[in-house]
């Protein structure tokens, strides 16, 4: 386990892998181990459980004692080893625990190494060392990537290092075949060990069928400053010697293979030279896995955070389908939700445990997507006005959905320590629907002021801007959703390619609209921001949300900078 993130250098987390067996094979990558995360601030708190993330992994084998001629051997491990968690709850925070106390001691971030005795049923600590990447390097110097034209997604897994770089695929079976390699190749491969070391000096990017973030191919590539996707499964098998591929590290914890060769472009900036603005910028995150990469950018916070992504990328199943799963008809989706949810008694457990702090909204057409979908939604002729946003989670049809999120939410402030998000309310039509939402929110233990819960309205239907001082008596605050306002105050469907000339934040109603809006937010003493890539695409929408005093203003980290100042420029006017 380290004390520290292995790839993005936060030192607000403790990172452990575990596997079934003596910890060899999770050393040399042959097996794909769990994998948990936990927070640090938190952890002086005994009655908190600050457990961020656990990954099942799959567990295949397991390393036991053998014979006097044969030490150790490799056997299969049970289906109900591969099935469920290794650690529970409670001996993962006992080991997050004694990792802060030895990092405390020796006063750097730590690489350490633990064991569970299986007769006494005992965790001990084995093994102490120092970290050697991120304890090194300048956090001040930010290197970021924009990866345009990729093709087709060939394989996955987790990615090691935040680089992108693309190559010529050169699969090599053993460490001994070193003369079969490739200089600036990208060595595909099952596994490695310390014999591995002179190859992997020479590679490109590393892809592996198996290992951990603590594995052997993934501390030395960190250490080459190489770029690696491990614990694919399937990379010897998928991809083929000579063929082009891209190597993208940079988007969170998962890492990409691309098919052929994108255009990257690199961008390296001192963020101890940044200067401050009066108006806060903030990152709006697609992907929130990516939250531990930009970590160090100096943002004054996440703007938004896209839960759907976490719904149909983490999660995968419709809500009501775990609430309903005994009762499904669908064999294929019941099957598939099984797969997912093992390790998992309860199937609702599995939604409660995944999902970060959020308020879905999911268009029928995109909840039909999810697995076990089909039974729970109907077909609407234009979903993007249809049953969506807050009129979902007071209605008949999705209440029992809509209590799953509350209880991710509240297990995410009371169990985990985590209370400084803030929950926003999307699509909520009028202040009617605005009480109906507080109040099936306060149904389920999340009353708003209530343990300092702060409530916020997305701002994206005419109605919230027109009456946006009804709006204020039932919210503490506005995220300005410009794609969605836009598109209803000009009554243009945005997803049309006919109509996309005419798709513009920058037209005078919408314009109107946000500065009303901000005037009575301000009026009220209440938060104001916008979320929307109008300002980076914009230098004069920016200065227009500056003039009409606009709180804060959320973009993609990759406008970040440019947004900072073209708002920084705008304040000096």
């Amino acid at each position: 386990m380290f004390t520290i993130d292995t790839e993005s250098g936060l030192d607000k987390v403790v990172l452990i892998n575990a596997a079934w067996g003596l910890g060899e094979n999770v050393v040399q990558g042959a097996v794909n181990p769990d994998e948990y995360q936990v927070f640090k601030p938190p952890l002086g708190d005994d009655k908190l459980v600050p457990v961020l993330e656990k990954k099942r992994g799959s567990k295949d084998i397991k390393m036991i004692y053998g014979e006097a001629e044969r030490p150790t051997r490799n056997v299969s491990t049970s289906g109900a080893e591969r099935d469920s968690f290794v650690l529970n709850d409670q001996e993962i925070l006992h080991l997050a625990r004694w990792a802060t106390t030895i990092e405390r001691h020796y006063g750097c971030p730590m690489d350490i190494e633990w064991a569970k005795d299986g007769i006494m049923d005992k965790l001990f600590i084995v093994q102490a060392r120092p970290e050697t990447v991120h304890s090194r390097r300048n956090v001040t110097i930010l290197k970021t990537y924009k990866v345009a034209n990729k093709g087709r997604v060939l394989t996955i897994g987790l990615s090691i290092g935040d680089a992108v770089v693309s190559g010529r695929i050169c699969p090599i079976p053993s460490a001994s075949d070193i003369d079969k390699f490739i200089d600036n190749s990208i060595l595909v491969t099952e596994m490695t060990d310390p014999d591995w070391v002179p190859m992997m000096k020479r590679a490109a990017a590393i892809i592996m069928d198996h290992g951990g973030r603590t594995s052997h191919a993934a501390i030395v590539s960190r250490e080459l400053g190489l770029p690696a996707v491990v614990g694919t499964s399937d990379a010897t098998y998928v991809l083929l010697s000579g063929q082009d591929v891209t190597v993208d590290c940079a988007e969170g914890s998962t890492g990409f293979v691309y098919e052929g060769i994108a255009d990257i472009t690199a961008v390296t900036v001192d963020v101890s030279k940044q200067v401050q603005a009066r108006t806060k910028i903030m990152l709006n995150l697609a992907n929130p896995a990516t939250a531990y990469h930009w970590w160090h950018l100096p943002s004054d916070g996440i703007g938004l955070a896209r839960m759907e992504f976490v719904v149909s990328n983490v999660i995968q199943v419709h809500p009501m389908a775990l609430v309903h799963f005994d009762h499904l008809k669908d064999e294929t989706a019941k099957r598939k939700i099984a797969k997912l949810t093992r390790g998992y008694h309860k199937k609702p457990d599995y939604f409660v445990d995944k999902l970060s702090l959020a308020l879905s909204d999911f268009k029928t057409n995109e909840y039909r997507g999810l697995i076990g979908g089909g039974e729970f939604e109907t077909y609407e002729e234009n979903p993007m006005i249809g049953f969506r946003g807050a009129s979902r989670y007071y209605s008949p049809r999705y209440k029992e959905g809509f209590a799953l999120e509350c209880r991710a939410i509240k297990r995410q402030r009371e169990e985990m320590g985590l209370t400084n998000a803030v929950v926003l309310a999307p699509f909520c039509r009028t202040a009617n629907e605005a009480r109906n939402v507080l109040d099936v929110m306060a149904d389920n233990g999340l009353k708003r002021g209530e343990h300092g819960l702060k409530v916020y309205v997305i701002c994206e239907i005419p109605s919230n801007g027109i009456r946006a001082d009804a709006f204020t008596e039932h919210f503490d605050g506005f995220s300005i959703g410009s794609n969605d306002l836009t598109q209803l105050t000009l009554g243009i469907d945005r997803d049309s390619g006919e109509l996309a000339d005419l798709f513009d934040e920058q037209d005078e109603a919408v314009k109107w609209m946000i500065a009303h809006a901000i005037s009575v937010a301000r009026k009220k003493h209440c938060r104001i921001g916008l979320c929307g890539q109008a300002p980076s695409d914009h230098p004069e929408f920016a200065k227009f949300l500056v003039d009409a005093g606009i709180d804060s203003i959320s973009v993609s980290p990759d406008s970040f900078f440019a947004v900072k100042q073209l708002v920084i420029e705008s304040e000096r006017v």
